[in-house]
């Protein structure tokens, strides 16, 4: 995690989602081609139907992170060991028990962002 850059919407429309582990915000689109690059574990970019699963178009605020492990700002939003890229500021919504459980196999910890 962190390293390469995740990809930056292309548009900030209704279209917008928020990963529901790490806050990535990119459109669906974007999720169905690339997945999330903080959680390339759920696959999304495989199965179509993760992306509703693992995201979110209720989220508020967005908070663009070029040096997340420099940034105090990315440490307060817990996103400093992720991937530079845009991130919601608050997420409503949690994983279905399939994905936390993903999480797990993978060892990950999921804390939901509400």
């Amino acid at each position: 995690m962190g390293g390469e850059p995740a990809q930056i919407p292309t548009s900030f429309g209704k279209e917008l989602r928020a990963c529901l582990r790490c806050s990535l915000v990119k459109t669906y689109n974007q999720f169905t081609d690339a997945g999330c690059e903080n959680c390339p574990f759920f696959d999304m970019d495989q199965d179509h139907d993760r992306v509703l699963d693992c995201t979110t178009p209720n989220f508020s605020g967005v908070i663009a992170s070029m040096d997340p492990v420099g940034s105090w700002a990315a440490r307060w939003q817990r996103i400093s060991k992720f991937a530079p890229g845009c991130y919601a500021l608050s997420v409503t919504g949690m994983l279905p028990e399939e994905m936390v459980a993903i999480c797990e196999e993978n060892n990950v910890r999921y804390v939901p962002r509400g």
